[in-house]
């Protein structure tokens, strides 16, 4: 078996680890339908712990789980004992140990390198006990909350094997997406959307899932494709530095390019799985007739993404379930009651996710040029909108410029994300003499002096 494992990864280009890896996460698929044919609803919340638990000590080992019962330790710990404060709690200690695991194993070199531990699932696991807390915590709220609270919020403690279900479900900690525990309670008590009758059938899921599927195969064969051409190496190698400026900046973007695939191949097959078992619904279209709509499932829009008319939208496109969690409970929570959020709400839910992350220089940079990123696209935006209409023209070229704005600066600033080391991230950026950072940073300043009278038309409230 070892060396048919061994032949297998060698013909895919991938360590015997990331194909373990692959065929666990792939085997999520199965086990999430198997879900469905599950009966009784501790059953259910029982099978979702075993299986989860099941399908992480095949990919990563028996030893390398009991990290993963640490952060699930100190949230019930925390909800059970000090419920008043149990969601800062929960997040202080969570993140301490994420961070000590990243300094411990500094996962990103094994991963660069073709190695894969817990750590990724750790991630995911850390955010879901996180919010589960917090929500357990607003349940003492009468007053003052947001929409998103009100929806999330638990009055009571879920039981013990209810919060090992929804921490484990069907392997959904290997890559997400995350959900809230009140929607993991209602998926499997068959109540809110998920309770169905003669005149509210339940969904089927399997177009949703083998669209999917497609969609996983045709981002790993074009990935698999393009990588051998635009290898992350070249950042470092003399022959890249002798290149004209402009092949080095199309370099860039075609490096960021590839590297995108990979992520959006396994977010569609974490999309399936989720689809597959039923929580992914997320209720139905307005149209006629009407169809199911499958949100809580979706990581990624990647014509979206590819096509992002402003660096504003791109949460909205890129690993959307996270980037959900650090609005709900990181960016909001900072925002004073009266006042609107800043570029340092946005600063500091950016710097959240780059620990989160890990603690990697190139993940740092990469995360706080993106809130400078995010805020000079605000500029571009706030210009356009003071344009009459009369001044239609104008007002498109401006929409053009924050497109091609975004799409430069997003696949510049990647670059440290993908090559993590501080040498390589200042290396790739000072090859192209820091034009994704000085573009930025002129607009903010530019976006202080000129300040256009308010638009007539009302702006979008994501802007």
């Amino acid at each position: 078996m070892g060396l048919e494992m061994e032949s297998l990864a060698a013909s895919i280009g991938v360590s015997v680890p990331v194909l373990r890896f692959l065929l666990c996460f792939v085997a999520t698929i199965p086990v999430s339908f198997l879900w469905r044919l599950i009966p009784g609803r501790s059953t259910k919340h029982l099978y979702s712990a075993l299986s989860g638990v099941l399908l992480s000590c095949l990919s990563f080992g028996f030893s390398s789980n009991l990290h993963l019962l640490v952060p699930m330790f100190l949230g019930y710990a925390s909800m059970l004992l000090f419920r008043r404060h149990c969601g800062l709690i929960t997040f202080l200690l969570g993140f301490g140990y994420l961070i000590g695991c990243h300094v411990y194993y500094m996962s990103g070199d094994a991963w660069k390198e073709g190695g894969i531990d817990a750590t990724g699932a750790l991630m995911v696991l850390t955010l879901k006990v996180i919010s589960c807390s917090i929500n357990y915590n607003d349940g003492l709220l009468k007053e003052g909350l947001s929409e998103a609270q009100k929806k999330n919020r638990l009055i009571k403690l879920p039981s013990l094997i209810e919060y090992v279900g929804y921490c484990l479900c069907c392997g959904s900690h290997f890559a997400g997406p995350v959900f809230e525990m009140k929607d993991y309670l209602e998926w499997t008590d068959g109540n809110g959307i998920w309770k169905h009758d003669e005149q509210n059938p339940s969904p089927s899921p399997y177009c949703a899932t083998i669209r999917a599927l497609f969609q996983a195969a045709f981002c790993m064969g074009l990935y698999l494709y393009l990588v051998p051409q635009f290898p992350l190496s070249r950042f470092i190698d003399p022959v890249y530095h002798d290149w004209p400026f402009w092949k080095r900046l199309g370099y860039q973007y075609m490096a960021g390019f590839t590297a995108r695939w990979k992520y959006y191949f396994i977010w569609s097959i974490s999309e399936a799985s989720i689809i597959i078992s039923g929580l992914g619904f997320s209720g139905w279209t307005k149209s006629s007739p009407p169809k199911p709509r499958w949100d809580r499932a979706k990581n990624v829009d990647i014509l979206g993404l590819e096509f992002v008319k402003s660096a504003v939208e791109i949460p909205l496109k890129w690993n959307i379930q996270i980037s959900t969690w650090l609005r709900h409970y990181v960016y909001e929570r900072l925002v004073q009651k009266g006042r609107k959020p800043g570029f340092f709400q946005l600063l500091a839910t950016q710097t959240v996710s780059a620990v989160w992350h890990g603690l990697y220089p190139g993940y740092i940079i990469f995360f706080v040029q993106s809130a400078v990123m995010i805020a000079g696209s605000r500029v571009i935006y706030r210009w356009q909108q003071a344009i009459p209409p009369s001044m239609a023209f104008l007002k498109s070229i401006l929409g053009f410029l924050n497109f091609t704005y975004t799409v430069l600066v997003l696949n510049y600033s990647c670059v440290g994300f993908m090559v993590l080391s501080l040498h390589e991230t200042l290396a790739s950026y000072g090859s192209v003499y820091y034009i994704g950072t000085v573009i930025p940073i002129t607009l903010i300043v530019l976006g202080s002096i000129i300040k256009p009278a308010p638009a007539r038309s009302k702006a979008r409230k994501d802007q």
